[in-house]
C-alpha cells in the first residue's frame, strides 16, 4: 500500500514508493496504478505532485499513459529507461577513452553471449553485416553506420534485451563524443584493412559457437578502435613544428 508523503520534494517520494512497489513485486509490468484522485488521497500530496511524477516516470519509460483508461507501468523495458545512463555520462563530462573502456565490458560480453545463443537466422545477420561493411568500406556515411549496425546485430543475438539496449545507448553517447574521429578511424586506409579482418574473425568465432573465442577478438578489436582514437587525438593535441 502507499503511504502518506510529508516532504519538500514531495514528487520524487512518490516516484520512490512506486519504484519501490515494483522492485517488491506488489506493481507488475501492465498494472493499473491507481487514478490522480485516488494517489492524492492515499499519499496525501497535492495533485501537482502526483502529476509531477507521473511526468518523470513517463520521460524515462517506466510508466505509459493510456488515453482514456489511466497510466500504467509499462510491458516491456523501455529504452527511454535507460537515456539517464547517457545523460550521467554527459553531466559528469565523462572523457570518451572512459566510455569506449565501458563499451568494451558490455561488448566483450556480447560476442560471447551471441557465440552462445545465436540461432542460425542471427548468425546469417551478422555475417550479412560483415559483407555489407566490406561492400560499402569507401563510402563514409554508409561505413559508419554499418558499423554500428554490426555490432547491433551482434547484441540482438546475445537474446538479452537489456544489454542490447544498454549497447545501443552507449553508442548513441559515442556518436556525440567521437562522431568526428569515428569517421576518421572508420575512413582511415591504414585501418580499413585491419578492421574488416576483425569484423569477419568475429562473425567466424560466434558462428563457430565459440564464446571464449568470440569475446577475445572483440575485446582485441575494442582495444585497436581505443589504440586508433588515442593516436587521432594526440596527433591532433601535438603543434606543428
Amino acid at each position: 500500500m502507499f503511504t502518506p508523503i510529508k516532504d519538500v520534494k514531495v514528487y520524487q517520494q512518490v516516484i520512490a514508493q512506486i519504484k519501490a512497489m515494483i522492485k517488491s513485486g506488489e506493481l507488475k509490468r501492465g498494472d493499473k496504478l491507481p487514478s490522480e484522485r485516488e494517489l492524492v488521497e492515499q499519499l496525501q500530496v497535492s495533485r501537482t505532485s502526483i502529476r509531477e511524477a507521473l511526468s518523470a516516470l513517463q520521460i524515462i519509460g517506466l510508466v505509459e499513459s493510456r488515453h482514456g483508461e489511466g497510466n500504467f507501468i509499462r510491458e516491456q523495458v523501455d529504452r527511454n529507461l535507460l537515456e539517464p545512463l547517457s545523460i550521467i555520462f554527459l553531466l559528469e563530462q565523462t572523457p570518451p577513452q572512459e566510455i569506449l573502456e565501458f563499451r568494451m565490458i558490455l561488448e566483450t560480453n556480447s560476442a560471447f553471449l551471441a557465440a552462445k545463443n545465436a540461432n542460425q537466422e542471427q548468425i546469417e545477420a551478422i555475417g550479412a553485416a560483415v559483407e555489407n561493411l566490406e561492400r560499402f568500406q569507401l563510402e563514409e556515411e554508409q561505413n559508419v553506420r554499418l558499423d554500428k549496425e554490426l555490432h547491433y546485430t551482434i547484441a540482438r543475438a546475445t537474446g538479452n534485451r537489456l544489454l542490447y539496449s544498454i549497447i545501443n545507448s552507449i553508442s548513441d553517447l559515442i556518436d556525440e563524443s567521437i562522431k568526428y574521429t569515428r569517421s576518421r578511424i572508420l575512413m582511415e586506409p591504414a585501418n580499413q584493412q585491419t578492421l574488416i579482418s576483425q569484423h569477419r574473425g568475429i562473425y567466424e568465432a560466434i558462428a563457430a559457437g565459440n564464446a571464449e573465442e568470440a569475446s577475445r577478438r572483440m575485446q582485441s578489436h575494442l582495444e585497436y578502435v581505443n589504440d586508433c582514437l588515442a593516436r587521432l587525438e594526440r596527433s591532433e593535441t601535438t603543434p606543428e613544428s
